[in-house]
């Protein structure tokens, strides 16, 4: 931050060219978040979110008229009191920041936060995800969100991903990337970390032998590796699954979105668990 604006301050902003909302902005580029080690985070949900979730947070910036606030004024306090600058700006500069007509009354900068991946710890029942290269933000964002929800334990990146600090990853987890766990791979690291996953690895392609509900995911950690949303997964990586499934589709469309895909297996291990979960009680 420059030298006119320290942390746990409380500034005025109104100028798009003012040095601090410059170095904001410049967070919408990938190189300049992997530089700097942080990311944007819009609105009040996922700022608290992130609060909640311990994550360190250095700017946060609410528009003028939301200053009196109650649910505002205490994100503020809270993100001040751990030395955050805050910033009061107008709505033109709050556009300007989330490049959006409508933007978000408050904006949060934080720190990332990448799981490295000797520290993952697999489970009986347990449920990780490994991404092959997913290029869509949307989609990365989407499946964090549903991992979340279907009590996943973390996300996996393997090769050249789409970054999931990106302002629109962020948003299309809803909050949900600040309580799942990430990592990230190359794909020969990969490879040899998988070689000691205790359990099975699953992953779908268009030439899978097995139905995915016809595979017990039960009793063990389940590994489920999702390919390209292009190409699906490249021979080495298909080879490294003990088992891969086809989800069988009816209509004209000959794939799914990659989403929804890993939608449907994530609940489907799901279901799996929640029987042998119900069975031993």
């Amino acid at each position: 931050m420059t030298d006119d604006f320290r942390p746990g301050q409380v500034r005025e902003v109104t100028a798009v060219s003012n040095p601090v909302i410059k170095e904001i902005r410049a967070l919408a580029l990938k190189k300049n978040r992997e530089e700097s080690g942080r990311f944007l985070a819009e609105g009040l949900k996922l700022v608290t979110d992130a609060l909640d979730g311990g994550w360190v947070v250095h700017v946060v910036v609410f528009a003028k008229k939301m200053s009196s606030n109650a649910a505002v004024q205490a994100v503020a306090a809270r993100a001040r009191a751990q030395g955050a600058l805050i910033l009061e700006a107008s709505e033109k500069v709050l556009s300007t920041i989330s490049r959006r007509d409508n933007p978000q009354m408050v904006v949060g900068v934080f720190g990332q936060r990448w799981l490295k991946p000797e520290a993952i710890r697999a489970q009986d029942g347990d449920l990780w995800i490994a991404l092959d290269r997913v290029r869509d933000p949307g989609n990365l964002g989407t499946i964090i969100r549903t991992a979340d929800c279907a009590g996943a334990k973390g996300i996996i990146l393997v090769g050249e991903t789409t970054d999931p600090w990106s302002i629109e990853a962020v948003r299309a987890t809803m909050g949900s990337l600040f309580h799942m766990p990430v990592a990230r791979m190359g794909v020969e690291a990969f490879l040899q970390w998988r070689k000691g996953w205790p359990g099975m690895v699953v992953g779908t392609h268009l030439e899978g032998a097995v139905d995915y509900r016809g595979v017990d995911y039960s009793g063990k950690p389940v590994l489920l590796l999702m390919g390209n949303e292009q190409q699906g997964l490249p021979p080495a990586l298909a080879e490294s699954c003990d088992r891969l499934c086809l989800i069988p589709m009816a209509g004209q469309a000959d794939s799914l979105n990659l989403a929804v895909a890993t939608g449907v297996m994530v609940f489907e291990i799901r279901r799996h668990a929640l029987v042998m979960k119900g069975a031993s009680s």
